[in-house]
């Protein structure tokens, strides 16, 4: 029996994600990406920060409230890392050892066997 191999890339967290990967710190740490300011809200929330109750498009004043470690937002870095992942996705049908190399240095993913 041949075993399918479905990658799933995780682009809920997306913005956090990213400030996670790229700032060791970070890691394993509650992070919201937003704005300051009364009429500001969240962009993204990491997966530890929504244990706090915090999510995303709340205000911004609100989830600094429950969760105090918030990140202003990089969209410049975002939309390259967004282009990245777009690009390999594309590259996925030629050669899927290239790819799933690739994927695994995305801020999240995950990757399940289907019998």
């Amino acid at each position: 029996m041949t075993v399918r191999k479905i990658v799933h890339i995780d682009m809920d967290a997306f913005y956090a994600s990213v400030e996670q990967r790229d700032n060791p710190q970070l890691r394993g740490k509650p992070v919201i990406v937003a704005w300051r300011g009364n009429r500001s809200v969240v962009c993204a929330a990491s997966y530890e920060a929504r244990q706090f109750g915090v999510r995303s498009a709340m205000p911004a004043v609100r989830a600094e409230r429950l969760c105090p470690n918030g990140v202003p937002p990089d969209f410049r870095r975002y939309r390259a890392v967004s282009h990245e992942v777009h690009e390999i996705t594309r590259q996925q049908k030629s050669s899927p050892r290239s790819y799933f190399r690739r994927v695994v240095s995305l801020p999240q993913f995950s990757i399940r066997s289907i019998p």
